[in-house]
């Protein structure tokens, strides 16, 4: 199963220090960060050199129940293939990384990476500076075929051309039905007074912002500044008022688990996990619905084993392969194909995961799931700066 935190250790808060430095490089001497198309290829050796190195979060794969370090779905691509496969769980947090490969990118040098796996609001910083290859779409039938339509074309990378989701999730609300003896249905349930002071927040600016402004009924595809002062104008009220107890990372889970909190901002794969010990634990997508997310696979400039690297993608769009690292990892399957393969399966337990809809959301469900309008750069350091000082940071 995916750690329980993985997920929030995302949330990077809104990405200042590394946008920051990134600033002061660009201001101080070294060259304009943007990376022109014609300078982002470097001369491919993946017909001589049937390799590539793949970095990706921890415990975001399958796993063998027997030995951890064989990780099956990779094992047979790399027999198939040929193509050997260096895979490193390096990437702990969004900034971290962006701040470890930043000074190679900027500098037109290689990272020494051909496939990475990043949060989309994060990939959206890395197009617009020109820092990834555009994919070869006619070497990747399956993603052509079976990427999720709700995936296919967010506003950072119209058509999807230099990502491609490795896995998806839904923002919404986690909470304890039984305790709180009601159902949620909108995200203005949560400022009801029988919540007061038993609500938490995701502390996260691209994590929190959406599903805030969801809930106020603003089409998160087109957002705008008035919005989001809206947005945080409620919610400094609600703060004031003491109706959220608090912000947090991963640690919701455990108030969710303690009681010590009703309900709480959630991310999906965590539901799924907390469920399995705690049945009275619900996830809800509100009626104005959730924000829809995913960590997408780019291929970063100058990588030397690029057709290697789309290879590998396209394998992984596969339904039977998807299936396997959906049925491992629990997150939102990019591949909806993958839902027949599991449904088809002898073994009960995979067959009932193609009925979970925070794997598979049903029709109902992907009506209220939309992709947020990332927030662009000149718009980044003020609306982290309002939002860290309602969060207490």
């Amino acid at each position: 199963m995916a750690d329980l935190s993985r997920r929030s250790l995302l949330r990077g808060m809104g990405g200042i220090g590394a946008t920051g430095a990134l600033a002061a490089l660009t201001g101080c001497g070294v060259p304009p960060a943007y990376v022109e198309a014609a300078d982002r290829e470097a001369p491919d050796r993946s017909d001589r050199d049937h390799r590539l190195v793949f970095a990706n979060w921890p415990l975001y794969i399958d796993a063998d129940d027997h030995d951890k370090q064989r990780r099956p779905t990779l094992d047979a691509f790399q027999k198939r293939t040929g193509i050997s496969v260096t895979y490193t769980e390096e990437i702990n947090d969004n900034d971290e990384f962006f701040g470890k490969i930043s000074p190679a990118l900027m500098n037109h040098q290689p990272t020494g990476r051909d496939l990475v796996v990043i949060s989309d609001w994060m990939c959206a910083r890395y197009v617009r500076l020109g820092w990834v290859e555009t994919m070869d779409r006619a070497a990747q039938p399956q993603v052509a075929r079976h990427l999720d339509p709700l995936l296919a074309s967010p506003h950072f990378d119209p058509g999807r051309r230099h990502s491609v989701p490795w896995q998806s999730g839904i923002t919404g609300i986690a909470y304890n039905r039984r305790k709180l003896g009601r159902e949620i249905k909108h995200t203005s349930d949560l400022w009801k007074p029988d919540l007061h002071g038993r609500v938490t927040l995701l502390s996260g600016l691209d994590e929190a912002f959406a599903m805030l402004l969801q809930g106020n009924g603003v089409d998160i595809t087109r957002w705008t500044a008035d919005d989001f002062h809206r947005m945080t104008d409620r919610i400094r009220g609600l703060v004031h008022k003491g109706q959220i107890r608090r912000f947090t990372g991963n640690d919701y889970i455990k108030d969710l688990d303690s009681g010590d909190v009703l309900a709480a901002q959630a991310y999906s794969g965590d539901v799924i996990q907390l469920r399995a010990d705690n049945p009275d634990i619900e996830f809800v997508v509100p009626e104005e619905g959730a924000e829809l997310w995913a960590e997408s696979m780019m291929i970063p400039n100058l990588a030397a084993h690029k057709r290697n690297a789309e290879r590998l993608i396209d394998y992984y769009y596969q339904p039977e392969v998807a299936a396997e690292l959906a049925a491992w990892v629990n997150y939102v399957c990019p591949v909806p194909a993958a839902r027949e393969v599991l449904a088809s399966s002898k073994d009960k337990e995979r067959a009932r995961l193609a009925e979970d809809p925070l794997i598979f959301p049903d029709a109902a469900m992907r009506k209220r799931l939309a992709i947020a309008r990332d927030i662009t750069a000149g718009e980044r350091a003020g609306f982290a700066k309002e939002w860290n000082a309602i969060v207490g940071l």
